[in-house]
């Protein structure tokens, strides 16, 4: 297989970006794309010199792998018309609108032996992937994902807007199983919590603290994880990370020695970064290679449903804390 024939299924705000970006990228030969607002789907395909289907199931005949970016509500029926007709997905987050459609997706993709694979595009941040070089064993993790109001994702809860970036990343840093889970969250402008806190406690004793909010004036994607041998800042917005660890030994090749107060030890310091990085061409790439090689997607179907599992516990949590404190209230 040479290129891998592709369609983009939904070519809203985020959809056209997967087709432009399927357009250039070497592994793909954009095939075209389905959109329930034809008249976008036309001019889409036309700005990327492919061809605008009718219907799904036309668009599947003539491919092997697509992105699905349509609402979260249909991630469910269409992954499942996706896989029944044998072509690889990568699926936006949230994997579904319930770990049951969830578990669906995931055994449907397996009997067909296609893969799937889950849009967390903050897994190809720049700033997360210079952690590739460290030993990272959190104790604490503490992230603020901030935005101004955008209309678009408002119909579903912040937690699954915006936190369950934050929840994949914790669990994938952390690699241990979830103990308890403590959350409040408000709704402002919107019908769903426009914003929301959560403290997640993990069995090997690590703890997130994650903070999103849709009605920001000031944007902030920021995560940063503290542990016995360092600290590690990372700035998403600006895909650069600040990495500070205990000297062992000598300093690394452009990292920096500084004194740790009177103590007598001396922190590394490294800053690094590439803002010039698109992650969404990464995260094409990686899925693209994954086809082409037969090897593990980055971001799995179950850490996807995984990633769901917690951000629904997180909603569920937050309601059971706003009526108890109702309760109180009266």
């Amino acid at each position: 297989m040479d290129k891998i024939k592709y369609g983009i299924i939904g070519v809203g705000a985020l959809g056209r970006h997967h087709a432009r970006w399927a357009d250039r990228l070497d592994v793909f030969e954009l095939v075209g794309v389905y959109d329930l607002d034809h008249d976008r789907a036309r001019a889409v395909a036309e700005e990327t010199n492919s061809k605008a289907f009718a219907s799904i199931e036309a668009l599947l005949t003539e491919c092997q792998a697509v992105s699905i970016v349509v609402t979260t509500s249909n991630h469910y029926r269409v992954a499942l018309e996706v896989i029944e007709a044998g072509c690889h997905l990568l699926v936006e987050k949230p994997i579904a609108a319930s770990l049951e459609e969830a578990d669906r997706i995931i055994a449907a993709a397996k009997i067909k032996n296609v893969k799937l694979m889950v849009g967390h595009i903050e897994r190809f941040n720049p700033a997360l992937k210079a952690l590739a070089d460290y030993e990272i064993r959190p104790k604490f993790i503490e992230g603020h994902r901030l935005a101004a109001f955008n209309p678009r994702g408002a119909d579903v809860a912040v937690v699954l807007d915006l936190m369950i970036h934050d929840i994949d990343l914790a669990l994938h840093l952390v690699g241990s199983p979830i103990k308890h889970i403590s959350a409040s969250a408000v709704g402002v402008v919107s019908e769903t919590e426009d914003i929301a806190n959560a403290r997640l406690t993990f069995e090997n004793g690590a703890v997130a603290n994650l903070t999103a909010s849709r009605i920001s004036l000031k944007p902030m994607r920021k995560l940063r994880i503290f542990q016995s041998s360092g600290y590690f800042s990372l700035d998403l917005a600006e895909k650069q990370a600040d990495l500070y660890r205990m000297l062992d030994g000598q300093s690394r090749d452009g990292e920096f020695a500084l004194p740790l107060g009177a103590s007598g030890k001396h922190l590394g310091y490294f800053k690094t970064g590439d803002k010039s990085c698109d992650m969404l061409q990464a995260e094409l790439n990686a899925f693209g290679a994954a086809i082409l090689d037969d090897l593990p997607v980055p971001v799995s179907g179950e850490e996807g449903r995984a990633a769901l599992a917690v951000a629904l516990e997180v909603i569920a949590e937050s309601r059971r804390a706003a009526r108890a404190f109702e309760g109180d209230e009266q």
